[in-house]
């Protein structure tokens, strides 16, 4: 894939989980309220905000890309599973279209640094 288009991904994917994490850890009162209707805790908020602000900060670590897309990927992978189990029926199926995007996104950028995650290229 062009290198520019990667760029520019990670740079979306940068923006969208700085913000979003932020926002978690600052308590935004739609986070507070959509990790209630989860029902895990408003711990696993601050978890989650975490991961994705530093995830954020990874994707542009040398050698860390892979690792941040691929923390990324799962925590999208969580927040899809979360969506369709619990907050479909309050919040519709049209809710998780930005998980889903974003976990694709996050798939390309591991599928394309997939070099810096030696188990993902040894050879059987």
């Amino acid at each position: 894939m062009n290198k520019n288009v990667l760029l520019g991904i990670r740079a979306v994917l940068t923006l969208a989980f700085a913000a979003a994490g932020l926002a978690k850890l600052a308590g935004v009162p739609m986070m507070v309220a959509t990790f209630d209707a989860v029902g895990v805790g408003q711990w696993f908020r601050y978890v989650t905000g975490i991961i994705e602000v530093g995830s954020a900060i990874l994707l542009w670590v040398p050698g860390f890309t892979a690792y941040a897309a691929g923390l990324l990927l799962c925590t999208m992978v969580g927040a899809l599973i979360a969506h369709f189990t619990v907050l479909l029926p309050t919040m519709g199926a049209g809710a998780a279209v930005p998980a889903l995007v974003l976990g694709v996104l996050a798939a390309i950028t591991l599928y394309a640094n997939r070099v810096q995650i030696s188990f993902l290229t040894a050879k059987a």
